[in-house]
């Protein structure tokens, strides 16, 4: 016999062995590839001392951090832009007016169907804008759509009552917003807008498809060196871990703003007095002068 719960049962000796052996088998399977993938690094000359000399160069490490500031630079204005515009966009969705919200609807669904590379290049070639204003206007019209439809989705997830006990207190439809339904979904959005965020921090790599001197464009320069033994390989090695690492810091930013709001005042529970016998008033039954009974003449 084996315990079990309102859940599932509880998995008795057999079945936890059976799980340890799954277990072992996967990660001899890993090790396996892993090792593999050594094996074919190694065996194509990867590790080798002329494909790992660039990076040892002053000129290459200024070109590699030239291009890191300016995949920063055009994440940060994009992102910026993109939660803007997605605010402005999810308020004209939410409007009471229909016209406001047809169209705000269909600027939402044409950028967000249409393509990131393609509005780059039609920026970029037909309207002749510079390759950095052009990188971040089709970054921030794809990105803001979808992230105008995260802000609308998570303020419908506010429960209804919310919003109708509002109302019965007066409030207008703003500061119904403002102070109630926003504070509220913001815990809800806020996983999806840090996952919208890191797509627009890879797809900053689209600049170098118009000659912006970005990340990845400055790898493509090392990576196609021919005095080098074209490096690809080590470049892709050296990139990867950063772009890895700048998505990792957005989720460690996303976590420690989501504990910062559980400890925010505004969201903590306020400890309440417990309710004491108050002063009663004059006309009140229960007051002392009338509990007496009739005075004689």
């Amino acid at each position: 016999m084996t315990d079990s719960t309102a859940l599932y049962d509880i998995p008795g000796p057999r079945t936890r062995k059976r799980h340890r052996l799954y277990g072992v088998a996967t990660t001899l399977v890993l090790l396996a590839l892993l090792g593999w993938i050594l094996y074919l690094l190694f065996d194509t000359g990867q590790f080798t001392a002329a494909k790992w000399t660039p990076f040892a160069y002053k000129g290459i490490q200024e070109l590699l951090l030239t291009g890191l500031g300016n995949t920063l630079k055009a994440f940060a204005y994009a992102s910026v832009l993109s939660l803007v515009l997605g605010g402005i966009l999810a308020c004209g969705r939410l409007s009471d007016h229909a016209p406001v919200r047809w169209v705000s609807t269909l600027l939402v669904e044409f950028f967000r169907a249409m393509p990131v590379l393609v509005m780059i290049f039609f920026i970029f070639v037909a309207l002749k804008v510079q390759p950095l204003p052009a990188l971040v206007a089709g970054l921030t019209l794809y990105n803001g759509s979808v992230l105008a439809e995260v802000f609308r989705a998570g303020i419908h997830s506010v429960d209804r009552g919310q919003r109708e006990a509002a109302y019965a207190l007066g409030l207008r439809k703003t500061q119904v917003m403002t102070h109630v339904l926003v504070p509220q979904a913001v815990r809800a959005m806020l996983p999806a807008i840090i996952s919208q965020l890191v797509v627009a921090l890879k797809d900053t790599s689209l600049g170098y498809l118009i000659t912006y001197e970005e990340f990845l464009h400055a790898g493509k320069l090392i990576a196609s060196n021919l005095d080098y033994d074209l490096p690809f390989i080590p470049v892709v090695m050296v990139i990867s871990p950063i772009y890895i690492g700048l998505c990792m810091l957005l989720s460690w930013l996303a976590t420690w703003v989501a504990r910062r709001q559980r400890r925010s005042p505004k969201t903590e529970a306020v400890d309440v007095a417990p309710a004491e016998p108050g002063t009663l008033l004059p006309g009140d039954p229960m007051a002392p002068g009338r509990l007496q009974g009739p005075q004689g003449p």
